[in-house]
């Protein structure tokens, strides 16, 4: 028994001894959200232990932090002392110390472990010989575990890249669509969390839809080696699925599955998929693996929602909302339906020329931080926190996020693109923006997002021969292809090739963006009338400042930039560092304080 509390030496080795285990080692907001708290107690500092301080410190939220808008601190509270539980279940079932933060606060306790009876009354002999078994099975295990892990580094291959290409509905009606893409993202998704595999994205898949494809053609255009192949057909409440994974080099099918079952085994038929992949291919189920459970009917909604692509419409964010609210309203504990409501939210905060509506990132927030209360492992979640941040001019904070997003699965290309897209190329760090997408870009070679950050990062760079590859790379049906293409041929002189283009462009899809490069495109021609009479009708502020930037109008582009960050200072600062701006704002005196004003660093 212990009369005396732990000392401060215990109290830092047992923290160390936490740390390094399998809850936090990988983990390094949790660690850093630990080691604050027990820093601050030992420091003799608990009063400041507040959830406001903790927000702005660890968590890089701003002073003006609110609690009710924002719950952060209490969720990640509820995981830190889920994973205190869990280490103290199994590595840390012998500490000496107990390291625990009570509910309803955050001064962390520590105290010894209680000794059995029976056990303090035993012999110091035969307690020691205890104690050496214990160190002798300890170091066994160690060595043990060190051998995997240097067999694990160096026996084994790098992660197997592979790609889900679209299931098929072998269905009459075109309503079974939705479901079988759905059910392509869900297998991406299964299969994301299997160490040992790189998947390829849904978006990148999607493009392959045609029924007659070859693996040995389609493989190497996604850089895999394997792809999983197949067929739904849903009739009433009976599904048959088949699906087969094929090797890339030669086309041979090395696993055939066929499954009939009724419409509520899908979860069950799912797992099957997954475990059969990693049988064949010798890997094993890591990052913890997913398990959901919901009815058919939830489910359902949420692979329709799953399936609705985004598009130029401003329609459809609206109906994907609508269906992942649906699937919550049957089944309100559905994570994943929360992570999607989230990510939807975070891609329509970013739209123009859309009206916001003052709840939308709380909105996003709730959803988000709902989503990570159930399941910590959703990647998407914390992307959607990450968005909201930056909408918010929360730099460090979103750039936390990111990084934990990417943290949780390195191998998400969308994080990474987002990343580049909307925090680093946003704060002209141009740089480190076109290393996020290429590193996305080797996971996802044809996903359009990434082929979109890597493209404007270089731009923004002034590297437009470059940046014409990527946006060339990008398919026909992405709105965006043309005035990428446009805006890289302006930024190499061909001024006429981009005139045109952007002309193209803006005939066939309506984006003020398009038509704001093609209106400074003219501009910078000579053709000033034209760009004149364009910006006399506009059809949003960003459109304003670049024709404005064309024309040399200075204190209009400014204007713009200034009412464009009323919208968003994510915005804001994508155009200010974009070339056409910064090229002519360069030296102005006012740009230290729009900067200022906007939320945007020196």
């Amino acid at each position: 028994m212990h009369a005396d509390p732990p000392s401060a030496a215990d109290i830092r080795a047992e923290l160390a001894h936490v740390l390094a285990g399998a809850g936090f080692a990988r983990n390094a907001r949790m660690s850093r959200f630990l080691t604050f708290l027990v820093d601050r107690h030992l420091e003799g500092r608990d009063e400041e232990l507040k959830e406001s301080l903790i927000a702005y410190e660890v968590f890089g939220r701003r002073p003006d932090y609110d609690p009710k808008r924002d719950s952060i601190v209490r969720t990640e509270a509820a995981r830190l002392r889920g994973r205190l539980a869990e280490h103290y279940a199994d590595a840390g079932r012998h500490s000496s110390v107990i390291l625990e933060i009570p509910k309803g606060g955050y001064v962390p306790v520590f105290r010894y472990r209680e000794v059995p009876i029976d056990d303090a009354a035993r012999p110091a002999a035969a307690r020691r010989a205890q104690s050496h078994g214990l160190f002798v099975a300890a170091l066994c295990a160690a060595i043990v575990l060190g051998g995997a892990t240097w067999w694990s580094l160096h026996g084994q291959h790098t992660p197997i890249p592979i790609a889900v290409l679209p299931l098929t509905n072998l269905g009459h009606e075109s309503s079974g669509d939705p479901f079988a893409d759905g059910l392509t993202g869900e297998l991406v998704r299964n299969l994301s969390v299997i160490d040992g595999l790189a998947v390829r994205s849904r978006a990148s898949s999607l493009l392959f839809t045609e029924r007659a494809r070859d693996a040995r053609d389609i493989g190497p255009r996604l850089g895999v080696d394997y792809v999983i192949d197949g067929s739904v057909l849903r009739v009433g409440d009976a599904l048959r699925i088949d699906v087969q994974l094929v090797r890339v080099r030669d086309g041979v099918p090395i696993w055939t599955g066929h499954f009939d079952r009724p419409i509520g085994d899908i979860f069950d038929v799912e797992d099957e998929i997954a475990l059969a992949i990693v049988n064949e291919l010798r890997l094993h189920l890591g990052r913890g693996r997913r398990r959901y459970e919901t009815s058919v009917a939830a489910y359902d909604d949420y692979l329709r929602a799953r399936a609705i692509r985004f598009g130029a419409d401003p329609s459809l964010y609206a109906e994907r909302i609508t269906g992942f609210e649906r699937a919550l309203g049957r089944d309100p504990a559905f994570a994943p339906a929360y992570a999607g409501l989230a990510s939807t939210y975070a891609i329509r905060s970013i739209q123009f020329p859309l009206d916001h509506s003052p709840d939308e990132l709380t909105k996003l927030r709730a959803a988000a931080q709902k989503a990570i209360e159930i399941d910590p492992l959703l990647t998407e979640a914390y992307e959607a926190l990450a968005m909201a941040d930056a909408r918010d001019a929360q730099w460090r904070a979103a750039e936390q996020e990111f990084r934990h997003a990417i943290e949780t699965d390195p191998q998400d290309s969308r994080t990474r693109a987002e990343f580049a897209m909307w925090l680093l190329a946003v704060l002209g760090r141009s740089s480190e923006a076109i290393e996020q997408a290429r590193r996305a870009e080797i996971d996802d070679p044809l996903a359009s997002d990434v082929q979109i950050a890597s493209a404007w990062s270089l731009m923004e760079a002034g590297r437009y021969k470059e940046a014409e590859r990527h946006c060339a790379m990008l398919s026909s049906e992405v709105s965006l292809r043309a005035q990428c293409l446009g805006r890289a041929q302006l930024g190499q002189g061909r001024v006429a090739d981009g005139i045109a283009t952007l002309q193209a462009a803006a005939a066939e899809h309506f984006n003020p963006q398009t038509l704001g490069f093609l209106g400074y495109a003219l501009a910078r021609a000579g053709q000033r009338d034209e760009a004149q009479r364009m910006v006399a009708d506009p059809k949003g502020p960003n459109e304003e400042a670049l024709i404005y930037a064309g024309l040399g109008d200075k204190d209009r582009a400014i204007d713009a930039l200034e009412r464009m960050a009323a919208r968003s200072a994510q915005r804001a600062g994508q155009y200010l560092y974009s070339p056409e701006l910064s090229a002519v704002l360069a030296g102005d005196p006012r740009l230290p304080a729009l900067r200022k004003k906007i939320g945007l660093p020196d």
